[in-house]
C-alpha cells in the first residue's frame, strides 16, 4: 500500500517556475514508475511525466517536453517535477501516481493546484 501527497502547487506569472514534490508512505516496495498527471477544468486527465524507479528514464507529453522535467531522490521516497517557462495552458490540477511493472497507475495523490496567470 503506498500513500502519494503532492505538494508544491500554487499560483504563478506566465513564464515562472514550480516544483513539484510527490512524497510516498508505502508498505511495499518502490514501485517500477511514477507519472504525473494533470487535469484542467472541462479536460480529461492527461500524461505529463513518468519516470522510473531508477531515475534513468524519462518519458514526457510533447505539451511539456523541454520545459519540465521529472527526478527521484529514493532516499526520501519522493519524486520531484521541475516545471519551467509555464503557460496558462499548463493550468490544472497535477497528480503523481505509481504503476508497478505490469499493470496500470493503482496509487494516486490528492493532487495539487497549478495556477499560470497571463
Amino acid at each position: 500500500q503506498v500513500r502519494l501527497v503532492e505538494s508544491g502547487g500554487g499560483l504563478v506569472q506566465a513564464g515562472g517556475s514550480l516544483r513539484l514534490s510527490c512524497a510516498a508512505s508505502r508498505r511495499t516496495a518502490s514501485a517500477y514508475g511514477t507519472g504525473w498527471f494533470r487535469q484542467a477544468p472541462g479536460k480529461e486527465r492527461e500524461f505529463v511525466a513518468s519516470i522510473t524507479h531508477s531515475g534513468d528514464s524519462t518519458v514526457y507529453a510533447d505539451s511539456v517536453k523541454g520545459r519540465f522535467t521529472a527526478s527521484r531522490d529514493n532516499a526520501k521516497d519522493t519524486v520531484y517535477l521541475q516545471m519551467n517557462s509555464l503557460q496558462p495552458e499548463d493550468t490544472a490540477v497535477y497528480y503523481c501516481a505509481e504503476r508497478p511493472a505490469t499493470g496500470s497507475y493503482i496509487y494516486w495523490g490528492q493532487g495539487t493546484q497549478v495556477t499560470v496567470s497571463s
